[in-house]
């Protein structure tokens, strides 16, 4: 069996024994990981090369420099579902996806400096919001157009989880070695 490692100010709890899924993280946890996420990004995209940071892999696939600019976005609309499943008593949620005109090439036109400042921003103002939930807003619900159930918990999980996916996909740029 192997040993507990307990970690000061860590609470690690045991997702064997069929907790729902609002119960897997602790809020806590989370809000300090959407907090720090900023610092990991915008260090990350300041890490790739200019030559680099426009360069798509093929024609429909993102560059570093529009990865970055879709993070600064979401945010925004992020704090808009949290109201509304706050304030609606059964709130409906749509699946968001990039707009044509962002799979095109749009987010290659943003400033980018401009950008990751209003993610910075943006993200400041949600972890407030988030730091006045109470235990029971995290735990409120809404249906969700693609997903079988959503909650507040889930819905931040998910944003955190989308954010480092994003980051994976900027380093994977940086690192690339064959550029056809």
């Amino acid at each position: 069996m192997a040993k507990k490692v307990k970690i000061p100010g860590v609470q690690i709890r045991d997702i064997t024994r069929g907790h729902k899924q609002d119960q897997i993280m602790n809020t806590q946890t989370l809000i300090a990981s959407l907090e720090s996420a900023p610092e990991i990004i915008v260090g990350l995209i300041r890490e790739v090369p200019p030559q680099l940071l426009k360069r798509r892999p093929s024609p429909n696939k993102w560059s570093a420099h529009e990865h970055a600019c879709h993070l600064a976005t979401a945010d925004t609309v992020f704090l808009s579902r949290l109201e509304l499943m706050l304030s609606d008593p059964a709130p409906y949620i749509k699946y968001m996806a990039p707009s044509q005109e962002e799979e095109a090439g749009s987010l290659l036109m943003i400033d980018l400096d401009e950008a990751l400042d209003q993610y910075v921003r943006e993200r400041a103002r949600l972890v407030r919001r988030l730091k006045e939930l109470s235990a029971e807003d995290w735990k409120r619900t809404a249906e969700h157009e693609e997903y079988t159930s959503y909650s507040v918990t889930l819905m931040f999980r998910q944003l955190l989880t989308h954010e480092m996916l994003h980051a994976y996909r900027i380093e994977e740029l940086m690192l690339k070695k064959d550029w056809e």
